[in-house]
């Protein structure tokens, strides 16, 4: 190893000294009682640990420096030195290690008393309590973000932008702090910055695309509300006539005192000049929706229980003019569903019986519901607890609101919160009127009543409101009254009713209970005179409902066995189709389980076992699995193996168990058949050795003698 001059050697040694003093400095700075000289040291000491504590060329000598001071002997003053700062250093990092605890107890103590603060809504405790945290803790992210977030409940935007930045610098990937920082850039019009704050949560997290969409749309509804408000305020100035008569008839409206067919009358000129955006931002801007608030009259005869006709054409009025405002404007939409008591007018104005009223209502509703904005407007501003059961009512109707209303409710029943709602009244409310709506099939608007039994399964798909539907006796009653009907010469909005309640019990039958047993051999009936239908789609449901409902009740299968019900299947399974496959052989196989006859029926009607041997071929595993289980359970019929010498039938249940498919439920009931199949006719046995199946037999044998 080279040596170094004794000139470095010593000036090394000289620098290391003085790095001794600079730190025993900084000890006695950061145990200082002087405040402002403790904050110092703490400064400076961060920056040092920041920085590595030294430069590299100050780091390389310190290293030397050491290999020097090693190499002395113990005991010396240089060595005593040495051992005496690298303990002191240990003592000091154990110290602000102690601290740092203690900081960070306090500081979450803190945080949360900020946090109860924010949720009385005492803003100004909270950002107190979070400025006192980050005294104590100041790079604790959480308490940049929430103080972020009172800052913005306090409109100081510019102070939560700083919070923001300051949060991501503790964490560069905090989405709180993006999602604030964009909040706070739209609160300032910060359009652009706002977008990037929301992209920048979507890098982090692609699973964060729904609120990155509802973010960025919010930022793009907020612009064009500004600029649309921009455009009005020009066209006022330039004088354009229609803008300024839309200010003129919002000010003639406000004049109190006047009789309420001057207030109707200029509500219907307002609503008839109402021609594009610009009119609507006018309307907005100068306090358009204050109307029902401010004037008296007008207010009075929107809110009456019981209206005079006069009441009637004022109301009647006000809603046409919302629709000429709100369509297409979302903002529009926003502000008059925020009004005092819409959430519950909107409903009574749909319960009012009037037809004038309850039409032009249907009408501004479906403004809302058409558009994925505007039905989240309404179910986040509405309580819509009782719309299921108010607008399934308009079933009652003859005329065009009953298909209005099931509109609204087709568009609705996707949204989840809806739903929720729904059930609220589901057994006190909706299904005593669904009910009667059944009952009542040939007396009602049928196009409609179908949608509604349709929106009903729909409901069906949460597995709490289906429940409670397949428990209500009077549900399933109704359903069978609907099916009662003589269906010779129905038109084709009453076998729509048909084909729905269908589908709707096909649904309720995914759940198991007494009354579906109590009703399994009533609804088993209705379905196998269905059979016969001219319509093709209610054959295959009907069919359907009879591979769920069978299972509930042995004197169901009993009585379908007697009606040939076998035999239909067979016919139905030779034409073909989908579903009719999936649900035929589900039916058979239900049928041939425990039931003789329908085993030795089956073994008659498909010759040689044709169809099963077709279905065993099946690209739809729940078909193949059950035409395996109908074959395995006719083996036992006298002749039914033998039947089947000279067929593929060993090579394709070979197949099938050996694992070429894919659900062991297939595997197990081909391997079943496979076994049987050998049982009752041994002369497969010969078929099975060329194609070394032997060993698969084998393994299935424990399933044939279980």
């Amino acid at each position: 190893m080279a040596m170094l001059h004794d000139e470095d050697t010593e000036a090394d040694f000289q620098r290391f000294l003085r790095r001794v003093d600079d730190v025993t400095n900084l000890l006695q700075g950061l145990s200082s009682s002087d405040p402002a000289v403790k904050d110092k040291a703490i400064a400076e000491a961060e920056g040092r640990l920041r920085d590595g504590g030294t430069s590299t060329e100050e780091e390389t000598k310190t290293t030397v420096n050491r290999t020097v001071i090693n190499t002395r002997a113990p005991g010396t003053a240089e060595a005593e030195n040495a051992e005496a700062f690298l303990a002191m250093l240990e003592k000091d990092a154990k110290e602000r290690a102690k601290q740092r605890k203690r900081k960070e107890q306090l500081a979450n103590a803190l945080k949360e008393k900020g946090n109860d603060a924010f949720r009385r809504g005492d803003f100004a405790k909270a950002i107190q309590s979070y400025t006192e945290g980050l005294q104590q803790l100041r790079d604790k992210q959480e308490l940049y973000t929430n103080r972020a977030q009172a800052y913005l409940k306090t409109q100081e935007y510019e102070k939560a932008i700083g919070d923001c930045e300051w949060a991501l610098k503790c964490n560069e990937k905090c989405i709180k702090a993006h999602f604030l920082l964009g909040k706070a850039h739209l609160a300032l019009k910060h359009y652009t910055e706002s977008r990037q704050c929301y992209e920048k949560i979507l890098q982090i997290d692609p699973q964060k695309e729904s609120l990155f969409k509802d973010c960025v749309n919010e930022v793009n509804l907020e612009e064009k509300r500004m600029k649309d408000e921009e455009r009005a305020m020009k066209e006022v100035e330039c004088g354009n006539v229609a803008a300024l008569s839309i200010k003129e008839l919002l000010h003639r409206l406000a004049t109190p005192g006047q009789e309420l067919l001057f207030y109707t009358g200029g509500i219907r000129i307002l609503a008839e000049v109402m021609k594009d955006c610009t009119g609507q931002t006018l309307f907005r801007t100068n306090n358009g929706f204050s109307i029902l608030r401010d004037n008296e009259a007008v207010g009075g005869s929107f809110c009456a229980e019981s209206k005079s006709p006069a009441e009637v054409e004022l109301c009647v009025s006000l809603l046409l003019l919302w629709q000429a405002v709100c369509a297409g404007n979302e903002e529009n939409q926003r502000l008059l569903l925020t009004q005092p008591d819409m959430s519950a007018q909107l409903a009574e104005l749909l319960s009012s019986g009037i037809l004038d009223i309850q039409r032009e209502t249907l009408a501004l509703i479906a403004l809302y519901s058409e558009s994925e904005s505007g039905r989240k407007l309404l179910v986040r501003h509405q309580d819509l607890t009782r719309w299921l059961q108010i607008l399934m009512a308009f079933v009652k109707c003859s005329d065009a609101r009953a298909g209005s209303a099931m509109n609204i409710l087709s568009d609705l029943i996707g949204e989840e919160r809806f739903k929720a709602q729904c059930q609220v009244l589901l057994s006190t409310g909706v299904l005593p009127l669904f009910t009667q709506l059944l009952a009542s099939a040939r007396l009602v608007n049928q196009a409609a009543l179908a949608r509604a039994i349709g929106i009903m399964g729909s409901l069906c798909a949460e597995p709490g409101a289906r429940g409670r539907m397949a428990e209500s006796r009077e549900c399933w009653q109704g359903c069978l009254e609907l099916l009662d009907e003589d269906l010779d010469g129905s038109t084709p909005s009453y076998q729509e009713c048909v084909f729905a309640v269908l589908g709707l019990m096909m649904n309720l039958l995914l759940e198991s209970n007494g009354i579906i047993q109590h009703f399994a051999v009533d609804i088993s009936g209705r379905c196998l005179a269905l059979l016969s239908h001219q319509d093709g789609r209610i054959v295959t449901r009907a069919i359907g409902v009879l591979s769920r409902v069978l299972a509930a009740s042995s004197s169901a299968v009993e009585q379908a066995v007697r009606a040939g019900v076998v035999k239909q299947m067979i016919k139905f399974l030779k034409a073909g189709g989908q579903l009719t496959a999936r649900y035929g052989t589900k039916t058979l196989g239900i049928l041939t389980k425990s039931n003789r006859q329908a085993q030795e029926d089956l073994v008659k009607a498909d010759k040689g076992f044709a169809v099963l041997l077709r279905l065993l071929q099946s690209e739809e595993e729940m078909v193949v699995g059950n035409a395996a289980f109908c074959l395995s359970q006719c083996l036992g019929v006298p002749g039914a193996g033998t039947a089947l010498l000279g067929s593929n039938v060993v090579q394709l249940l070979l197949r099938l168990a050996g694992g070429d498919a894919a659900r062991p439920g297939v595997q197990e009931n081909a391997a079943i058949a496979l076994g049987k199949l050998c049982v009752a006719e041994p002369r497969h046995i010969h078929q099975l050795r060329k194609l070394n199946g032997l060993a698969i037999l084998n393994s299935s044998m424990k399933y044939v003698h279980s």
